[in-house]
């Protein structure tokens, strides 16, 4: 799990075992960025909301695939991190989707430059080129 702001932590593919954890540890919001399917084995979105319904932690599924990402999945997701009522987790795969996520929403609020994407990354162990990449092609 890293740490990407005052209220945001990025981790791996959660488990069932994980969502449990996260609720322990004070989050109030799971946020769920890999498609269903993605791997053979990985839990359901479904199951996963089931899990977390059950621990009384809010759960958002908003798939994302990389290099596939749209200004709507950005916005969504800043829409429930905002209106979540306490600390977030939010997955994929390694973590890197849901960052990427954040760093594109924040430069495209003025919050951050895109100069800056890649060494806040690197300062959290993330490779953001991605958001990079996605806002070179989307004109920003």
């Amino acid at each position: 799990m890293k740490q990407i702001s005052d209220r945001l932590y990025v981790a791996p593919q959660l488990t069932a075992d994980g969502i449990r954890q996260a609720r322990a540890q004070g989050f109030a919001l799971i946020i769920n960025n890999r498609p269903d399917g993605e791997e053979p084995g990985q839990p359901s979105a479904a199951d996963n909301r089931s899990v977390a319904e059950g621990e009384q932690l809010a759960y958002a599924h908003i798939p994302v695939t990389a290099g596939q990402i749209s200004e709507g999945q950005v916005r969504d997701f800043q829409q429930a991190l905002s209106g979540a009522k306490g600390p977030v987790l939010a997955h994929c795969k390694t973590g890197t989707r849901s960052a990427i996520l954040y760093a594109i929403g924040e430069v495209l609020d003025g919050r951050m430059g895109k100069d800056q994407v890649i060494p806040f990354g690197q300062s959290v162990g993330l490779d953001l080129s991605g958001a990079v990449m996605w806002l070179d092609a989307h004109g920003r």
